[in-house]
């Protein structure tokens, strides 16, 4: 197995208030949280983490939640001179912060691009009044415009627009609007996704009233899609689109089944080391997580992938680009063969959802786009 780029993920639990669809590592706490205390446990995870990095370089950061952008330009400073500290850290690396456009006022985007930060991605999920409510939603559409402009007028050039559809009541025409007012805002990279109802969420345990149907999700997903692409914005993954080859580096290793090292409560790491791929989990609860960092330095127990995980993971990930996967990477990545890769895609091409294109890539299909789960689902195996 070759190691790839290795990336690192940096969780910041809290939010002003959680939304009833979110089913992230996120708790309410607003100015209440104990940010100094937190800021100093990842100082001390990310000393830890760097170990496992070793001489590797970094080439992507990304600070997600919760809500980071709860915390000061001051605050996300001493975090990224940790990880410039701590890491060998690329000269163009990506550094993306996720900010929601009624809390970008804790601290001035200037402030974040002065830190260290230079890919923003700001969580609008409609620019209709009437739905931001319904999705429990604290900021309004006039938030979102006055948000993205500070943001550009900061400097802010790699801008990602978060979009959700499918949403309660939501007609075609409200998705093309909300659609047509984030092209307006020009970012470089637009995330559109469907509203999905997570387990462990208000809205799973109480669904909202008039969720489009199937065929009206499709149509909106489809004429979306037109939409985008007539505006200069290409789809490399199922519900990311760029424009000026503006990909979010960050994700594209998570679904080229990349390594990433895992930071804050609740972070996920996963590593190719020599025995093997390997995954492991930080403490999800904030206190926790805190008191184990304030504690004597420990080695959190890593967990190897076996054969069958390996498959299903990495198709789980790579399936969802648009252009699939290449077989030099699979092998690279899994450690399996380019014959066990055959054996195992046998029955997704016999059904027309998987086809292998000259030189060695591999394609979801029209149909496999179409139907994503039920590919991804024919790589669930107990061995191989």
């Amino acid at each position: 197995m070759t190691p790839s780029a290795l990336s690192l993920y940096i969780h910041l639990p809290w939010c002003v208030r959680k939304c009833p669809y979110c089913d992230f590592n996120s708790h309410s706490a607003g100015d209440s949280a104990p940010k100094a205390r937190y800021i100093d446990a990842l100082l001390k995870d990310l000393a830890n983490e760097s170990v496992r990095a070793g001489e590797r370089e970094v080439r992507s950061v990304f600070l997600g939640g919760g809500t980071p952008s709860l915390f000061s330009p001051t605050e996300i400073d001493l975090l990224l001179k940790g990880v410039r500290a701590h890491f060998s850290l690329a000269e163009n690396a990506e550094i993306t912060m996720e900010a929601n456009p009624g809390t970008v006022e804790c601290g001035s985007p200037a402030g974040y691009n002065k830190a260290g930060v230079n890919r923003l991605s700001i969580g609008a999920q409609s620019f209709d009044d009437a739905l931001l409510a319904k999705l429990g939603r604290i900021h309004t559409s006039a938030d979102i415009f006055r948000a993205v402009q500070e943001a550009q007028d900061a400097g802010f050039d790699n801008l990602n627009i978060d979009l959700m559809h499918g949403l309660p009541g939501q007609t075609v025409d409200m998705a093309l609007a909300d659609l047509d007012a984030a092209i307006d805002l020009e970012p470089l990279h637009i995330s559109w996704y469907q509203l999905t109802l997570e387990p462990n969420t208000v809205f799973y345990s109480r669904p909202p009233a008039n969720l489009p149907n199937d065929d009206l999700a499709c149509e909106i997903q489809e004429r979306g899609q037109s939409l985008l692409a007539a505006a200069g914005f290409e789809q490399y993954e199922v519900s990311a689109y760029a424009r000026d080859e503006k990909r979010c580096q960050h994700n594209l290793n998570y679904w080229l089944f990349g390594d990433y090292l895992a930071v804050g409560a609740g972070a996920h790491g996963k590593l190719t080391t020599p025995t093997g791929v390997c995954r492991y989990q930080k403490p999800a609860n904030p206190l926790q997580y805190m008191m184990a960092q304030e504690g004597p330095a420990t080695s959190r127990e890593m967990t190897q992938l076996s054969a069958a995980d390996l498959m299903f993971e990495f198709m789980l990930n790579a399936l969802r680009l648009q252009a699939g996967f290449w077989e030099a990477d699979f092998v690279a990545r899994t450690g399996l063969s380019v014959r066990e890769l055959e054996q195992a895609t046998a029955r997704a091409r016999e059904k027309g959802l998987l086809e292998r294109n000259s030189g060695g890539s591999w394609r979801p299909t029209d149909l496999g786009r179409r139907f994503l789960n039920d590919l991804q689902s024919e790589f669930i195996v107990e061995d191989l």
